[in-house]
Parts: structure tokens; C-alpha cells; sequence
């Protein structure tokens, strides 16, 4: 299984980009995907997910301005974000979990600034 995200850039506050992350191999019908982001000097930490049923969850830092979404035909998982602040400024890892197994993405770089 292998992940190819995209998506990330340069950004203004307030601003928004849309990464993706699409997945090629065998991952099944069943799996659940999720965005992660490291800033520098930090640990990575979790950003969002959604599971199979299409059920989502968010860390609080990005509620109400992020939005996970997936293709399944296309086998792509998608953050939206919005209102875009400095402190959103990472590496954003794109993850699947399918049949017991965790893949990882290679990582798009977000940068908020002015």
C-alpha cells in the first residue's frame, strides 16, 4: 500500500487549502483514514479521521474549520481546511488502517503566514 498526499503550500491567515491523499495497493474495502501534522520541534499529532461508514472526528484545535472527506471510488481521503491560522503551520501525514496495518503517507508541507 502506498500514499501520495498533495495539496500543501503557502498560506495567508484566514486562508484555506485542500490536501489529498490517494492510496494505491491493496487496502481492501474496509479501512479508515486520517490526517496527521508535525510542526517543527513538535510531536505529531492527530488531526482527523473517518471511518468506513463515513463517520468523522477532530481534534478540537482544528473543529469547525477542518472538514475530512474520502472518495472511495477513487480510494482518496481529503482535508479541507479553513481559517487557516499560524499555529496550523506542519507537516500534514495522510494514515489508512486496513486489516490490522497502519500506512503512511510522505508528508505535504503546510505553511501559514503573512
Amino acid at each position: 500500500v502506498q500514499l501520495q498526499a498533495s495539496g500543501g503550500g503557502l498560506v495567508q491567515p484566514g486562508g484555506s487549502l485542500r490536501l489529498s491523499c490517494a492510496a494505491s495497493g491493496s487496502i481492501g474495502s474496509m479501512y479508515v483514514m486520517g490526517w496527521y501534522r508535525q510542526a517543527p520541534g513538535k510531536q505529531r499529532e492527530w488531526v482527523a479521521v473517518i471511518n468506513n461508514d463515513g463517520s468523522t472526528n477532530y481534534a478540537d484545535s482544528v473543529k469547525g474549520r477542518f472538514t475530512i472527506s474520502r472518495d472511495n471510488g477513487r480510494r482518496t481521503v481529503y482535508l479541507q481546511m479553513n481559517s487557516l491560522k499560524f499555529e496550523d503551520s506542519a507537516v500534514y501525514y495522510c494514515n489508512v488502517n486496513t486489516r490490522g496495518k497502519t500506512y503512511w503517507g510522505q508528508g505535504t508541507l503546510v505553511t501559514v503566514s503573512s
